[in-house]
């Protein structure tokens, strides 16, 4: 048996592993290619989102929006201009979808992502629309004091009639659904509500009072099942002693907040909501703002130079602080973007925290829209929309 010796030439290789120690090194090339992009894009985010700018650039501008008289509101992906003759749904160029006319006296407004309703405080007309134009009309007995909109139309109205007031939850067309009674010497006088997405969840927060001392009743109703001869839709109470709670909204069909003048209360539960959580706020609350993602604060005590912006999740997890210096009688949380304005002044910050803008334009801001793209956003005045862009 002879023994088989294989010479390989000089330079000769593993062809195997040369194709293994080719794609190795692409594969660390590609790596640190993909880590270069992503550390230049990370700096120029920092650089942009990082920083307060002073100035806006104007970089377009549309036409005549309104009158002295109008009043504007977010709507879906647009803005509605309202009067007292009449409402119009205009898109972020300032072009109308549709126009409503009427006559209130004192008209308000309530939104959601898909419905809102126009009502004449202390009278008796209703308007509900949605993104198409007037899904329908409602009349009243009795004068009205505040209405509430679900996302399908659906409207609870609270009345007023004299010791008794009235809640009454009406469809888009103006048909009355549910009828409820509410005598000040029981449950208390209604003084805010909110009506699930749905329209079949409704919670009242009554003052009243217990054991001697003011307090709010908070109360669930649940409508789903449609029965009108029900005595009673109550599917949840609960009694907060020395507290006043105006205001209130359903985040989901699961999910509820209650605000009161020094907390708020997180409520769950599609069928019987509870509460999960309670958070206190330690310092006055000068203003609250919301979307679905967070809830909002500026908070102030007597005799502070500073104020505090103070951002929570639905969870009620403190998310953000900051303190400004100013006065701001319009606040609010669009995409990420908490916007502060009075008259010409304007602060914008993110819901990290960033001061994004500071400063005065030359014009009586209605409402401010925050805009695809870098530091893009819309101003809305009496004279028109202008699209800007933030500045050194």
């Amino acid at each position: 048996m002879g023994i088989h010796i294989e010479v390989r030439k000089p330079g000769e290789g593993n062809v195997d592993d040369k194709i293994k120690e080719y794609k190795k090194k692409v594969r660390i090339q590609n790596m640190i290619t993909v880590c270069l992009i992503m550390a230049m894009l990370l700096s120029t985010y920092l650089l942009v989102e990082v920083q307060t700018y002073g100035n806006m650039h104007k970089m377009q501008e549309y036409g005549d929006v309104g009158t002295d008289n109008s009043n504007y509101a977010k709507y879906s992906d647009g803005i509605i201009k309202y009067s007292r003759d009449g409402a119009a749904y205009l898109d972020k160029k300032g072009e109308e979808k549709w126009n409503q006319s009427y006559q209130l006296q004192n008209p308000f407004i309530n939104t959601n992502d898909d419905a809102l309703v126009i009502g004449n405080q202390g009278g008796n007309d209703l308007y509900v629309f949605n993104e198409k134009g007037l899904l329908g009309e409602i009349h009243t007995n009795y004068p009205i004091e505040d209405a509430v909109v679900a996302e399908n139309g659906i409207v609870s109205v609270l009345l007023k009639n004299g010791m008794t007031p009235q809640i009454i939850c009406y469809d888009a067309a103006g048909n009355i659904l549910i009828e409820h009674m509410a005598a000040l010497t029981g449950i208390g006088y209604p003084i805010g509500m909110a009506l699930s997405p749905e329209g079949t969840m409704l919670q009242v927060s009554y003052y009243c009072v217990e054991e001697g001392v003011g307090a709010t009743r908070v109360v669930y109703y649940d409508f789903k099942d449609g029965d009108t001869d029900k005595e009673s839709y109550q599917v949840a109470e609960d009694i907060y002693k020395n507290v006043v709670i105006p205001e209130s909204f359903f985040v989901n069909s699961r999910k509820s907040v209650l605000i009161g003048d020094s907390s708020f209360m997180i409520y769950e539960g599609k069928e019987q909501p509870t509460l999960i959580k309670t958070v206190e706020i330690e310092k006055r609350i000068q203003s609250v703002f919301y979307d679905k993602n967070y809830i909002g604060f500026v908070l102030k005590n007597a005799g502070e130079e500073k104020a505090e912006l103070r951002l929570y999740n639905m969870n009620g997890e403190q998310k953000m602080s900051k303190t400004f210096i100013g006065e701001y009688s319009n606040i609010s949380i669009s995409d990420g973007n908490v916007l502060m304005f009075d008259g010409g002044k304007c602060a914008i910050f993110s819901s990290l925290g960033v001061q994004k803008f500071e400063g005065e334009v030359e014009m009586n801001i209605k409402e401010i829209l925050p805009l695809t793209g870098i530091n893009m956003y819309l101003l809305i005045s009496n004279d028109g929309m202008e699209e800007v862009r933030l500045v050194k």
